[in-house]
């Protein structure tokens, strides 16, 4: 065969694979270019939002990041910074574009690496299953390999009652939360915390759990009776469909974490 019959048999088997296969083709660039997008950062404003060029807010899904004044904040702000600022990133949108707050949800791919995920993995972001996708898997397994690394936010308390306390309930329906302490001395849980994987916290005012002793915490605007807490000018906080318990002592260090309903 000669080099031109042999250059119109290559053409033409070419032309039969892409006919062949345009619809799979086609479906996968219109995904891409549907689901996806090129921008560059123009400024980073926490550990989960930043601006991108053309002044849109881009909040991370599947994170939550510390608030300003609490642990980590400046950390996780530091780590965005310095691995996208003025950088071209890839947005990869979920199920739903844009929050309650108008700014756009999205994945953040850097040199083909999840920036979310990277967060999350380096202790400066707990996940938050916005919408299970792809990436919730991901999420989960960088959260397991942080705590298994004992890194900044899964970093464990050192404090004498982290072993005493435990999560005996979590009632979604009543929205309680029952905590045990299981030793044989008292414990000081004065500024300790409770957080879901959203934004909402309760910090417990002047308290000592007694031992072999419970203490609930009720999400209703009540006075505080005994060992009786109410979660104040909070509607609800644990969610039916799927949420995380995060309890830790005053210094922001991980007492105990708990998925829930998944």
């Amino acid at each position: 065969m000669n080099k031109k019959k042999e250059i119109i048999l290559l053409s033409f088997l070419i032309f039969l694979f892409l006919a062949i296969n345009y619809n799979s083709i086609d479906g996968q660039v219109t995904k891409f270019v549907k689901d996806s997008d090129v921008k560059i950062v123009q400024r980073v404003i926490d550990g989960d939002t930043i601006v991108v060029l053309n002044n849109s807010h881009v909040r991370l899904l599947g994170i939550n990041t510390p608030e300003k004044n609490e642990f980590y904040y400046q950390e996780a702000k530091d780590f965005m910074n310095n691995s996208l600022f003025n950088k071209t990133i890839i947005l990869e949108y979920g199920k739903e574009k844009k929050d309650l707050y108008g700014r756009t949800l999205a994945y953040v791919i850097l040199d083909g690496k999840n920036i979310n995920v990277e967060q999350v993995r380096n202790g400066f972001e707990n996940f938050y299953i916005y919408n299970n996708d792809e990436y919730t898997s991901k999420l989960r397994e960088a959260w397991n390999e942080c705590l298994a690394n004992n890194k900044n936010l899964c970093e464990k308390s050192k404090n004498k009652c982290v072993d005493c306390i435990e999560l005996k309930d979590l009632d979604v329906k009543q929205q309680e939360v029952i905590f045990y302490n299981k030793c044989s001395f008292e414990c000081d849980l004065t500024k300790w915390n409770i957080k879901d994987e959203g934004r909402k916290n309760f910090i417990f005012p002047n308290f000592i759990l007694k031992e072999n002793a419970e203490v609930k915490i009720i999400v209703e605007n009540k006075t505080n009776t005994g060992n009786i807490l109410y979660w104040k000018d909070k509607d609800y906080v644990w969610t039916a469909g799927g949420d995380s318990l995060f309890f830790r002592d005053e210094i922001g260090k991980l007492i105990l974490w708990k998925e829930i309903n998944r």
